[in-house]
């Protein structure tokens, strides 16, 4: 890892989404992993400068959920009944061993760092023991990133047995020795009621007991609920059970009832919403507007890449944009900024952090993006938050700073090797799918 140092990132457009608003011509000094001054004109004698003219300087992106060890798998749901997303993550994740989800998460991370997100909650859903749960956290700690990895069970765990909860307990009781120096916590993937399909039903009492024993350990919880129409209910479910709180996440919710946000919003429940892969799979229309409307933190995720492809924020940004104005029929029903907001200081805000990132003032954390405006897509400089939403794309990041640290400068990342960690990725799948007797490049043949 690099030493944090003290710099001054000088004369850039500063988008601070605080209360201080835009700065244009404005710096940011850095001192250790924290913001110690913004503005303009800073006197900082004798300190070394990053310049930034031209450039938007804005914090880094949040992403809040993400399942980091199938980016190994990516864009390899089917598109016939039976290789669909489900059946694949679950057959092929079968096939992994601790190694495998080293390499899919390292290849997010690598994803996430040249696309400017700088923090990244790794909602793991296949920890087939203990190893692979420390795989991931290795791979998060190489990285640089700041991250809370919520520590799940794996593909195709039967539902009528717990999750390894003493494993968790453990991890958590052992915690300094994986936070990476602060920048990395633990929480909990929660199966809550299960799938939609009554097959994937998880009983009361086993529900029950595994959030019961994240409560007891004083972590945050993160559950799937009311994604698609067959899932309807299960917040409601959640409700009556009196299981929502401030320090549970429900992740998508497209097919939430009025009085389900409602419920949400009076728990202080927090949303992560993922349009891309909401869309692909079929679980309708997202909800931004809705959550906004009620009150409720919210933020955005790039969920699988198995779905979307890529951990694209940037166009993820601009989908929830688009897509809310076309449910409105209204240009105007969303703003550009209030979706820069959502992958910035909404994102923190949803995932407990706004003291700390999601916005650049003195004293917090040093989590910063610098966005070069040299590419043509980018090239004439209009509305900066427009530009950010509809225009750039992650090739335009020129520079990443997690804590103080460059993670990636003059458009190249520093802590990892994009070309040895897309080697040893393609190498692990390779091996991934002899496992899982794949024929050729073809993750699983339709079933009848």
């Amino acid at each position: 890892m690099p030493e944090t140092s003290e710099f001054v990132i000088r004369g850039g457009h500063v988008l601070t989404m605080d209360e201080a608003g835009d700065l244009p011509g404005a710096d940011v000094h850095v001192r250790g992993d924290r913001i110690h001054a913004v503005g303009q004109a800073l006197a900082a004698q004798g300190v070394p400068e990053v310049g930034a003219r031209g450039m938007i300087v804005l914090p880094g992106f949040v992403d809040t959920h993400w399942h980091m060890w199938n980016t190994l798998l990516r864009s390899m749901s089917g598109d016939e009944p039976g290789s669909g997303y489900f059946r694949n993550s679950v057959e092929l994740g079968r096939a992994f061993l601790s190694e495998d989800i080293y390499q899919g998460t390292r290849l997010a991370c690598a994803e996430a760092i040249y696309s400017g997100i700088t923090y990244v909650h790794d909602w793991c859903h296949n920890v087939r023991d203990p190893a692979c749960a420390e795989s991931s956290l290795a791979a998060l700690a190489e990285s640089g990133l700041r991250a809370r990895y919520s520590y799940g069970y794996a593909a195709g765990h039967p539902n009528d047995d717990p999750m390894d909860l003493a494993a968790l307990a453990r991890m958590h009781d052992a915690w300094e020795a994986h936070d990476a120096d602060g920048l990395i916590s633990l929480g909990m993937a929660w199966r809550g009621t299960g799938g939609s399909n009554p097959a994937m039903r998880v009983a009361p009492e086993i529900y029950r007991r595994e959030i019961a024993a994240a409560r007891e350990l004083g972590l945050p919880v993160t559950v799937h609920a009311s994604g698609p129409p067959a899932a309807a209910g299960q917040i409601a479910a959640l409700d009556r059970e009196g299981l929502l709180g401030p320090d549970l996440q429900v992740v998508h919710a497209n097919n939430a009832t009025e009085a389900e946000i409602a419920a949400l919003a009076s728990a202080g429940t927090a949303v992560s919403i993922s349009p891309f892969t909401e869309l692909l799979i079929g679980y309708g229309l997202t909800r931004t507007r809705d959550f906004r409307a009620a009150g409720i933190r919210c933020g955005l995720s790039a969920d699988t890449t198995m779905l979307s492809g890529n951990a694209d924020m940037f166009a993820t940004m601009k989908l929830t944009l688009a897509v809310e104005n076309g449910i409105a029929h209204d240009e105007f029903a969303l703003t550009a900024r209030q979706v820069l907001a959502l992958a910035t200081i909404d994102g923190a805000r949803s995932m407990g952090l706004e003291a700390d990132i999601g916005s650049l003032r003195p004293g917090k954390r040093a989590d910063i993006i610098l966005v070069s405006p040299a590419a043509p897509n980018v090239a004439v400089f209009t509305d900066p938050a427009r530009m950010l939403v509809t225009a750039a794309q992650p090739a335009n990041v020129d520079t990443v700073i997690v804590g103080g640290r460059f993670l990636k400068r003059s458009g190249a990342l520093t802590t990892l090797d994009p070309g040895q960690v897309s080697r040893e990725a393609q190498a692990a799948l390779a091996k991934v799918l002899r496992r899982a007797a794949a024929p050729g490049n073809v993750p699983l043949r339709p079933r009848p």
